[in-house]
């Protein structure tokens, strides 16, 4: 079972979803219909990947994604879109990669939660 969200992550998260730009799940299915090019990026924890993804998805866990993305990922005006449970990790792992100089990141604002609903393929 899901604990609640701490006060102090809260905060974080609030401070960096005025920063970072957000996609809702049906601007998502837009993006993919439009054939735009981009990498979906799915930051949860490696047992949350393990058991179930989004079709296609990168797997970098906020654990790495800073330690990692220039590596796998070196156009820092790539199309990325970052997903975790619920919208507020990808929100964090977003801002961070805009100060790393990445300026085309995405915050899928709902998550893995919006994205099963969705009826679009899982891995």
């Amino acid at each position: 079972m899901d604990r609640p969200h701490s006060p102090g992550f809260l905060s974080l998260v609030g401070e960096a979803k005025k920063v970072v730009d957000e996609i809702d799940i049906e601007g998502y299915k837009k993006l993919l219909a439009s054939r735009e090019p981009h990498l979906l990026i799915d930051v949860r924890e490696d047992n949350e990947y393990a058991a179930a993804h989004a079709a296609g998805a990168m797997h970098l866990g906020r654990g790495i994604i800073e330690r990692d993305i220039e590596h796998l990922v070196p156009d820092k005006h790539a199309k990325l879109v970052l997903y975790c449970g619920g919208g507020y990790r990808s929100a964090l792992a977003s801002e961070s990669l805009q100060k790393m100089g990445y300026r085309n990141v995405i915050s899928l604002d709902g998550g893995w939660g919006a994205y099963q609903q969705s009826g679009l393929p899982i891995e």
